[in-house]
């Protein structure tokens, strides 16, 4: 055990844990997600329609801040964009815990999605910056494992913090969002690769257009979609099911904890099975074994049995997440991954604004059974796109395997404005195997990409 976990978590360079060590303390505070519901209707007595209004603008906020985080994380670049996002959620966070009119709660929740949300797409391209490609599945799995450690955490503590005061949970959150600002400003020196007058005259604009006109990649987004439909229903569709066939809170509580358990459990030991496994396949089965995973629990009619289910799609989900996020990384020249990353991004905000919207029509009007039925079809879907998507993608294409990739040291923006190396990062100019043109024509080597 001491070996693999040495195995995983070495040759990973210093500024890659500093950004993790963020993510863990950012996922450590996240108590108003858990119980902001809770908080609307029990303690300030609104209605569950109004706090699901809240709920749907706070998402909403998250849709708008993806492609905007995207274009800031290419411009201003992946430091300047991690702190105003962290400092604005801190911010957001603490006067949300003040509001007390229904209309300003409303507005400051959609402030708070926005400014949460817009870190995702600059976090993703920095780790992309400066972990190797032959080590990024491994880093995108130890950053997931870490949101999700923290958020179980988190969860566990945001109910004791409840019963002591909500504003306090508003009020603990915005100050370990203002501790990550601290780590990143401190700790993470600026990843963006810098590029020379020739280099950015030779290469091709990436503006959203190119995004937009990149059809493979838009592809991958669509499928991401889809995918993010399914696991969504985990937290919407899963608990109202759960109480329409007699099950307490507390049943369901019991069944998703396994999602959590097992993730933390398992997504290292399962991340070095699949570290050098064809992403392609991967991404296929993961589909499948998701959809189909979500569809047994049309069978399920005790509270173990709906936690079988849950260990069966969060396989998938542990399976799907870094190698989905590889593969966006893949598709993405260096100088757009900001863009690349809030379209991306942008998917599973959608998803998280569709998928209660599908799971409470589909329950009211045809049965919990039908949406499990299309969580299946969905799932079936999601793997034939993946396998006509990628057929003509190696699996240093699709952002696995890529030992052959050349990487340096290339000369980047330090904390204090200084040009210092980052290890692991690509040298701007240097062809490798992984980067697709923009318009999705296909792969090529892209001469000054960055990689």
């Amino acid at each position: 055990m001491r070996r693999a976990v040495t195995e995983s978590v070495s040759g990973l360079p210093g500024a890659f844990w500093w950004l993790w060590t963020s993510t863990l303390i950012n996922r450590l505070g996240a108590f108003v997600a858990t119980f902001m519901a809770l908080y609307l209707t029990l303690d300030r007595g609104y209605s569950a329609s109004y706090a699901g209004l809240v709920a749907a603008l706070h998402g909403l906020g998250g849709v708008v801040s993806s492609l905007g985080a995207g274009v800031m994380t290419d411009r201003l670049g992946r430091r300047p964009t991690l702190l105003i996002a962290q400092a604005s959620t801190a911010l957001s966070v603490a006067v949300l815990g003040f509001m007390e009119h229904p209309v300003a709660i409303a507005g400051v929740a959609f402030l708070v999605g926005m400014a949460s949300n817009a870190s995702r797409p600059a976090v993703q391209a920095m780790m992309a910056d400066i972990v190797r490609p032959e080590d990024r599945v491994r880093a995108f799995s130890l950053n997931y494992w870490a949101i999700n450690l923290g958020f179980a955490v988190s969860s566990a503590g945001a109910g004791f913090i409840a019963s002591y005061s909500y504003r306090a949970g508003f009020l603990i959150e915005a100050a370990m969002t203002m501790v990550c600002a601290v780590v990143v400003f401190l700790k993470l020196p600026e990843s963006r690769p810098v590029r020379t007058a020739l280099e950015k005259a030779a290469e091709p604009v990436v503006g959203l257009g190119t995004v937009l006109r990149d059809g493979r990649f838009m592809g991958v987004v669509g499928l991401s979609f889809l995918v993010a439909l399914i696991f969504q229903q985990g937290s919407v569709g899963l608990p109202v099911a759960m109480g329409a066939a007699g099950f307490t809170p507390a049943d369901y509580g019991l069944a998703i904890a396994v999602n959590g358990v097992l993730i933390v459990a398992l997504q290292i030991p399962v991340t070095r099975f699949i570290e050098h496994r064809d992403p392609r396949r991967l991404l296929v089965i993961s589909s499948v074994v998701a959809g189909y995973g979500f569809g047994l629990t049309a069978f399920a009619g005790s509270v173990g049995v709906f936690a079988l289910t849950v260990c069966v799609w969060t396989l998938a989900e542990i399976v799907n997440a870094p190698t989905q996020t590889g593969l966006v990384v893949a598709l993405s020249p260096t100088h757009g991954r900001g863009r690349y990353q809030g379209m991306y991004t942008m998917s599973w905000a959608v998803a998280g604004l569709v998928a209660p919207l599908m799971s409470g029509f589909m329950i009211d009007r045809f049965g919990a059974p039908w949406l499990w039925a299309a969580c299946a079809v969905l799932g079936t879907g999601a793997a034939v796109g993946y396998w006509v998507l990628m057929r003509g993608l190696s699996g240093a294409d699709a952002g696995f395997g890529a030992a052959d990739a050349v990487v340096a040291e290339p000369a980047v923006a330090g904390a204090g404005g200084a040009e210092g190396p980052v290890p692991g990062a690509v040298a701007p100019g240097v062809a490798v195997s992984e980067t697709v043109a923009p318009g999705g024509a296909g792969v090529s080597p892209s001469a000054g990409s960055g990689g």
